[in-house]
């Protein structure tokens, strides 16, 4: 196994596409990398995800003066990875919203978080030198808030722990449509790497009873129509257990990461191979899905120390 994850490799420019997912709602995609959403209100315009870097947060831009002149003047942030956030000044946003448990997350590990992403996605990060600094949020909320767009009402809540421990989604009622960051995935690999396997299936379910009509998923195509959100949601719940179930058995009976690893891709590389990062992901899903059935409840932090020390233990 080359000591160097899939993703530094990938260097080609993605193909956007722009997607309305209900009236005044859009999906920004773009082959398998971060996801932004776009929600119009009567008068302003509200960001979901702010992308890696202000370069590509411009691209959103571009594809929201497409369609609308009003002023963006929101920004939320489902959870802190620098992937979704660093990109957030380009917008010029009075309000910047976060969960209070991603704001905490950032004032514990945003930094390291920085520095490992940069390292694995060197081609979102180009032009990484117009970043100012850390995302802060000017607002944060616990369980759930509600924001007014003149009458265009949106509901951000904590559903709870999945992709991170502070996950937010955003939900516009009047269209059922939700933002659900990177719970759900499409086509696309979860990243587990600071996720919870225990409890990501029971927050999934909470989206579930939604029952929605359109979801902007974190990665990979916008889900238009019952049909597809819910495939999304059953495929995304297999990718997290079927991720979980191997390595689990392997940790509790005293077995290797390697063996862990081993078992995974056994399970995993029949389905989901062909998903988008999942290579990327794989290494940082089985040490996590590891550490989660030893009961170690908070993810450890990523460094460049704990990357060669898994690779180590994944080489055998």
């Amino acid at each position: 196994m080359a000591k160097a994850f899939a993703s530094q490799g990938d260097m080609t420019e993605k193909n956007i596409s722009f997607t309305e997912v209900g009236e005044g709602l859009w999906a920004f995609t773009a082959e398998g990398d971060p996801n932004s959403g776009v929600i119009i209100g009567d008068d302003s315009v509200m960001i979901v995800e702010a992308q890696a870097t202000p370069r590509l947060a411009n691209k959103v831009i571009e594809k929201v003066r497409e369609v609308t002149d009003k002023p963006i003047t929101h920004v939320v942030m489902t959870h802190y990875h620098a992937v979704r956030v660093l990109g957030c000044s380009a917008f010029g946003a009075q309000t910047v919203i976060m969960g209070e448990k991603a704001r905490a997350m950032v004032a514990e590990r945003g930094q390291e978080d920085w520095d490992s992403e940069f390292a694995r996605f060197p081609r979102l990060f180009e032009g990484h030198e117009s970043i100012p600094g850390l995302t802060w949020p000017t607002t944060t909320f616990n369980d759930r808030m509600t924001v007014y767009l003149g009458k265009r009402r949106v509901d951000l809540m904590h559903l709870g722990r999945a992709h991170t421990a502070g996950d937010i989604v955003a939900f516009v009622p009047d269209a059922n449509t939700m933002f659900t960051g990177d719970i759900v995935e499409y086509h696309s690999a979860c990243y587990c790497g600071d996720g919870h396997f225990h409890d990501w299936p029971k927050t999934l379910d909470a989206i579930r009873g939604f029952d929605l009509d359109a979801i902007a998923p974190g990665r990979g195509d916008a889900l238009v129509g019952k049909d597809m959100v819910n495939a999304a949601l059953d495929n995304t719940e297999d990718f997290v257990r079927s991720t979980y179930r191997p390595a689990a058995r392997v940790a509790l009976k005293g077995g290797t990461l390697k063996q862990a690893w081993d078992a995974v891709r056994a399970e995993c590389d029949p389905k989901f191979s062909d998903y988008a990062i999942y290579e990327h992901c794989l290494p940082f899903n089985v040490a996590r899905a590891y550490d989660e059935a030893l009961d170690i409840d908070t993810p450890r932090i990523w460094t460049a120390a704990r990357d060669k020390e898994m690779w180590e233990a994944l080489q055998g």
